[in-house]
């Protein structure tokens, strides 16, 4: 009796001990739009994941919802780690049109110069501008960064000159760039990227504009012949950008240590970090399209783009000073950072 008794205190014991290494443990949710096999995904999301667990000696760890596993549109996600009906999420603010109008001069045409610079800048321009930074006041940002150059993917033609977009249906991915494709002559279609596929398949559109890093995603290689590129030397026609998040009460539940990994793992080398892996995976993405037909668009033929580009800057700059911020002084700040930070 005795020795069942002590069996029984000794198993007592290690269930106790069991419960209690469990209950130390933070499983964190995150979430996001792309598949498990995106860019997104294996070459940041993962690996920071991987980095928090072995920085907190496995008390924190991730368990990854791509493909909106979790339910829910893109456009919802913000939505979701604030009201934290997930932990982390990665999300595209522009595809909440109107929500995110401050930062949203990083998405003008033109403005972004390499992914890795132009993410350290959007990073510190929110943290250095008050009003930019309210726009996230409900969620903790842990990065924020954009991704490469916008390329046209087309099934028809070639684009070469303005003239070519003219009445072509083309995927446009934030509201700014709605606004220059529809002045250049195309017809944009917003779209959030998981639907381009079937818009492509079904020639819904005649294109998409996305950068490269989408291809593996959507398999555009397959649904498209032509891939036009903008002339490196000049900036992107587009960039969009991203916010990595996490709920706001789920940081503060965290014991300080394991805050402290969360802070580690934060700010503007995280964003630069994301912004170098885009580019990398731009990479990867264009070798899976070389049997398809490529074009430069010289930048002699840009410079009447972006006088028009300038006109959706001046419009931007307008309305957002009508609603009560100084837009020529944010623009200049964002185009200073960019500039600081633009790798040579």
């Amino acid at each position: 009796m005795k020795a069942s008794l002590k069996s029984l205190a000794a198993l007592s014991v290690l269930a106790c001990a069991a419960f209690s290494a469990s209950a130390q443990t933070v499983t964190l949710k995150v979430h996001h739009f792309l598949p498990a096999g995106s860019a997104a995904q294996t070459m940041f999301i993962k690996p920071w994941c991987d980095k928090i667990a072995l920085e907190s000696g496995d008390k924190m760890k991730c368990q990854i919802y791509p493909s909106m596993q979790l339910g829910g549109t893109p456009p919802q996600l913000f939505d979701q780690v604030k009201d934290g009906v997930v932990d982390v999420t990665w999300v595209l603010p522009g595809y909440m049109a109107g929500r995110f109008p401050l930062s949203e001069v990083f998405e003008l045409p033109f403005m972004m110069q390499s992914p890795e610079g132009t993410s350290k800048a959007l990073w510190d321009f929110v943290q250095t501008n008050p009003n930019v930074a309210a726009e996230f006041k409900d969620v903790k940002l842990l990065a924020l960064h954009v991704h490469g150059d916008g390329v046209f993917h087309m099934s028809k033609q070639p684009i070469k000159t303005m003239a070519d977009l003219k009445g072509m249906k083309v995927r446009a991915p934030t509201r700014q760039t709605n606004k220059l494709l529809a002045a250049l002559g195309a017809t944009p279609v917003a779209m959030p990227v998981p639907a381009v596929s079937e818009a492509l398949a079904k020639s819904v559109i005649d294109g998409a504009l996305v950068p490269y890093e989408v291809v593996p995603s959507v398999k555009i290689q397959e649904l498209v012949k032509f891939h036009s590129e903008t002339d490196p030397s000049e900036p992107a026609i587009y960039t969009s950008t991203f916010a990595f998040a996490m709920n706001k009460a789920k940081y503060e539940s965290l014991p300080p240590e394991l805050k402290k990994v969360i802070d580690a793992n934060s700010g503007q080398a995280l964003s630069g970090s994301i912004g170098k892996a885009f580019l990398a995976a731009d990479g990867i993405g264009k070798k899976l399209t070389e049997k398809n037909t490529h074009n430069v668009i010289p930048a002699a033929e840009l410079q009447s783009w972006k006088k028009i580009g300038e006109q959706i800057t001046n419009d931007w700059v307008a309305d957002v000073t009508a609603k009560g911020a100084n837009g020529k002084l944010l623009l200049e700040n964002a185009r200073a950072l960019i500039a600081k930070y633009a790798v040579k």
